[in-house]
């Protein structure tokens, strides 16, 4: 059996992979992977890899789907909150229109769920008011410990046009951390190459940071850090391969210990900016009570 999709406007542009578990199911990677190298998925009767950005008009093909069980299906699991963490939302909200909505992320929330993680920033948002009418597009990233901003798309084409500023980088973001050690004044810049897994096998890619010294003492430094490129855990990766590393980070962290563990990780996405139908939009999100205690208690 073979089903046919045409892929209107608002797909276009979207990797296939990403639009065949938003539209049709989600798949664990490797099952789906399987299916695109067995040609059982196509666009216009051709071979495709999962990377293939599709177009207006393109028609994808499925072949036999209906013969994997459910057991190879990976069923996603949703998080419903309270009324009143969804009624807490409110708070976070630092901006709202038709396309997209920007929060303050409290610490130790997710962004989407995960298998150590149920509850999570996107099930949250679903269920409130601003998205009764919408559904909430993950544009980027932040840690589960990063306070600050986080930008939330409302529709295809908003998210699409932000997917396209952050790769593009036109989009530009500011973070504010509380690092150990005093920071050496010539450090402007941090440029690395770093080190992940991708399907067991090591690869290295280009970090770039802009670094800027607010104040600092003996103990500790106040940075401001504007990521030129956007790379998992790339700001605690980088300051702390440099001896740096941010204050509470139970990850990258040198002489851990007991206390260490008691103390949050001090690092907050400060401000977001970019231009959107040639108008300039910049958001700024306030330092949370536990990053504000921290500040003052460092540097007195």
């Amino acid at each position: 059996m073979v089903e046919k999709h045409v892929i209107n406007a608002q797909a276009h542009n979207t990797r296939i992979d990403r639009w065949f578990s938003n539209q049709i199911k989600h798949l664990p990677n490797s099952l789906l992977q399987r299916l695109f190298r067995l040609k059982k998925i196509k666009v216009n009767r051709k071979k495709i890899k999962s990377s293939y950005r599709l177009k207006t008009g393109d028609v994808v093909e499925i072949y036999n789907l209906n013969d994997y069980k459910p057991t190879n299906f990976k069923k996603k699991i949703n998080y419903i909150p309270s009324s009143k963490e969804s009624k807490n939302i409110n708070e976070l909200v630092i901006h709202e229109n038709e396309d997209f909505v920007v929060i303050n992320k409290p610490r130790g929330i997710a962004v989407q769920s995960g298998t150590k993680n149920l509850k999570n920033i996107i099930d949250v948002l679903k269920y409130s008011k601003f998205f009764n009418e919408a559904r909430p597009y993950i544009v980027h990233r932040i840690d589960k410990e990063t306070t600050g901003i986080f930008l939330v798309a409302k529709n295809k084409s908003s998210a699409q046009f932000f997917t396209s500023l952050f790769r593009l980088r036109k989009i530009h973001k500011s973070y504010i951390a509380i690092v150990k050690g005093e920071v050496n004044d010539n450090l402007k810049k941090m440029v690395d190459h770093l080190e992940y897994f991708e399907k067991n096998k090591k690869i290295k890619l280009k970090a770039i940071t802009s670094v800027k010294i607010i104040k600092k003492n003996t103990h500790y430094s106040l940075l401001e850090l504007n990521p030129i490129t956007g790379r998992k855990h790339q700001l605690r990766k980088q300051l702390y391969n440099r001896g740096h590393p941010v204050i509470g980070d139970q990850k990258y962290y040198i002489n851990k210990n007991n206390n260490h563990k008691k103390i949050s990780m001090m690092l907050h996405a400060h401000k977001i900016k970019f231009i959107k139908n040639n108008e300039k939009f910049t958001y700024q999100a306030k330092f949370d009570k536990e990053f504000a205690k921290r500040l003052n208690s460092c540097f007195r």
